[in-house]
């Protein structure tokens, strides 16, 4: 379920901060939908391109407050994104000793076996296909957050 602003400063402290990075609203609104049904209590916060991804987690300009921009447990990460795409915020986040613990989940759409090699080569710790069609990708997203929400405990 998608919480209120008086309820996610409640939850700051939660292992569930997840940081979308997403341009597609239509992607997104799907995403958090299923995830509601699924009746997890999380914190998500979405950004729609690798540069606010950056800022988001190194806490610049609109970021800059803990409150507004809490450190994430897990990031789920588009590939192709406007600016700085996806496998650049990867290679990023996992050379940055303060950054490179929080787990990165690859949700795309690319099968191309050169995009899932260099995101596993610069540190992506999983790698998912968005399905086509709705029944699908509410399939992927329910092990996804089975695995990554559940089962698995984040740093």
């Amino acid at each position: 379920m998608i919480i209120s602003a008086q309820e996610m400063i409640n939850y700051l402290t939660m292992d569930n901060r997840i940081l979308v990075v997403e341009d597609s609203d239509e992607d997104f609104n799907a995403l958090s939908r299923i995830m509601g049904e699924l009746g997890l209590v999380y914190y998500l916060r979405r950004v729609c391109d690798g540069d606010e991804a950056l800022d988001y987690l190194y806490k610049r300009g609109a970021y800059e407050n803990a409150q507004i921009a809490p450190h994430p447990s897990i990031i789920l990460l588009d590939l192709n994104l406007p600016g700085t795409d996806g496998r650049e915020v990867i290679q990023q986040v996992k050379q940055d000793d303060h950054l490179k613990r929080i787990p990165i989940v690859v949700l795309t759409t690319s099968n191309s076996p050169q995009d899932i090699q260099t995101c596993y080569s610069y540190g992506a710790n999983s790698y998912l296909i968005k399905p086509m069609g709705i029944k699908k990708f509410k399939e992927t997203v329910s092990v996804l957050c089975e695995y990554w929400l559940k089962t698995v405990i984040l740093p």
